[in-house]
């Protein structure tokens, strides 16, 4: 079970999403590609009213913790195309779910020269049983 404390400042911190129990953190880092010329990049952006990555509930109770690194193809709609794990968690499980939960992700479209294209972006994705710091409202 997980304590509700944890999960009040859980869904706090984390869109205020409830339809989810355990969450995972997750912070999109862009990657560019090297490119002749200086053209004008804007890096995918993950739309926040998107519900969080589930932390797995098993895994949770277990006190199982970790951060993935995946790599993501985000395409010119700004769905998620191709998942690649660049750095494990080390646990398989909760390697799954930061994969899972990724594929559901949306995002604003990157541009190359204000027009839309598919561009790779990093996102690690933290899965912790300790509280998170919540600001204020």
């Amino acid at each position: 079970m997980i304590p509700s404390f944890h999960l009040r400042l859980r869904r706090r911190r984390l869109l205020g999403s409830p339809r989810r129990l355990g969450v995972a953190l997750f912070l999109l880092l862009p990657v560019t590609a090297a490119c002749g010329g200086d053209p004008e990049l804007e890096q995918p952006v993950p739309l926040y009213g998107e519900d969080p990555i589930a932390y797995p509930l098993d895994l949770w109770d277990e006190g199982v913790e970790g951060t993935a690194l995946l790599r993501l193809l985000v395409n010119e709609e700004g769905a998620v195309d191709s998942i690649e794990v660049v750095e494990s968690s080390g646990h398989d499980g909760l390697d799954e779910a930061a994969r899972a939960g990724a594929r559901d992700l949306r995002f604003e479209p990157g541009r190359v020269n204000g027009k839309r294209s598919p561009m790779w972006a990093s996102l690690p994705v933290e899965f912790s049983t300790r509280p998170q710091a919540v600001e204020p409202d």
